[in-house]
């Protein structure tokens, strides 16, 4: 708890980002660091399956670093240890805002669960750069589209398992708008790619639209019906990221930061419901006059 400015949201990015190794709020990594700095350490002591491990994120000279235990690891072994839902006023343009938004939300959600999926997801925006890098050339004559040959097969072979992926996610919680990458569109869209320099086909052209009674939501549903169409976005989510096996079980950590100020007094009412009957651990921020009653117990760090 505490007042806008306190400080609130950057505690909730740092729990964030040791779940997925990314900020929520900053466009940029360097927006993270506090201005001046040149350095940023998150650290985390995680308890789970019975056992408490030490998550540690540090960033200097522009390169991220990532450890557990004090034991370096790459990006992709990090992400997925721990777990973890966002609820925040900005999830409103899941449904309002850019296409581009919505896709990053499905890698930060398929990414914490599918090693393989974060795999494809990182060779294949490697392959994109450097396939884009030479339709340029060959746009100025620099190069040949017989050199298109390996970045075609790499593209394909990564954006089938992506586009997969997502589809199966998406599966009766909001229709996929997928752009299918193949030889045969490749070929198709050609000369209008080295003209863009560009490629025009593939997941990172991706969308997917949520519709309440047959209607996009985006544009024709009001205020209210964009928000519960957000909220049935994170019960999916956390549906997803449940852990459950034979030694263990592990919910999700949800995450909600200064939702409430966003909340009409009904909406609020349903978010205290959640809290209170969510069987995992929930971290909350808010300023001081909206704690909210009846949730259970609580244990309260104040901001100054």
């Amino acid at each position: 708890m505490g007042e806008n400015g306190s400080g609130k949201s950057n505690l909730m990015e740092a729990v964030y980002m040791l779940a997925t190794g990314k900020s929520f709020r900053a466009d940029r990594e360097d927006e993270m660091l506090k201005y001046g700095e040149g350095f940023f350490r998150v650290i985390g002591q995680i308890r789970q399956m019975g056992q408490i491990g030490q998550m540690e994120i540090t960033m200097a000279d522009a390169r991220k670093r990532f450890l557990i235990n004090g034991v370096p690891r790459r990006q992709i072994d990090f992400v997925g240890k721990m777990r973890a839902v966002l609820f925040c006023p900005q999830d409103m343009e899941l449904v309002t805002g850019s296409p581009g938004g919505r896709r990053r939300y499905l890698d930060f959600v398929i990414s914490q669960m599918d090693r393989e999926y974060r795999r494809c997801l990182i060779s294949y925006e490697k392959g994109l750069r450097q396939r884009n890098k030479l339709l340029e050339m060959i746009r100025e004559g620099l190069a040949q589209r017989s050199q298109l040959f390996f970045w075609d097969k790499l593209l394909i072979k990564n954006g089938e398992y992506i586009t997969l992926k997502r589809g199966e996610y998406l599966e009766g919680l909001a229709e996929y708008d997928k752009s299918v990458i193949s030889e045969a569109r490749l070929k198709q869209y050609e000369v209008e790619e080295v003209a863009a320099a560009a490629t025009l086909v593939g997941p990172h052209r991706d969308d997917f639209v949520v519709n309440i009674d047959g209607r996009d939501v985006s544009k024709y549903g009001s205020r209210g019906e964009q928000r519960m169409a957000v909220l049935g976005l994170k019960e999916k989510e956390i549906e997803y990221l449940f852990f459950d096996s034979a030694q263990d079980s592990q919910q999700p950590l949800l995450l909600l930061d200064d939702i409430l100020s966003e909340l009409d007094h009904k909406h609020r009412d349903e978010v205290q419901k959640m809290v209170k009957d969510y069987p995992g651990q929930v971290i909350m921020t808010t300023v001081d006059d909206l704690l909210p009653p009846g949730v259970g117990e609580l244990d309260v760090i104040r901001l100054v």
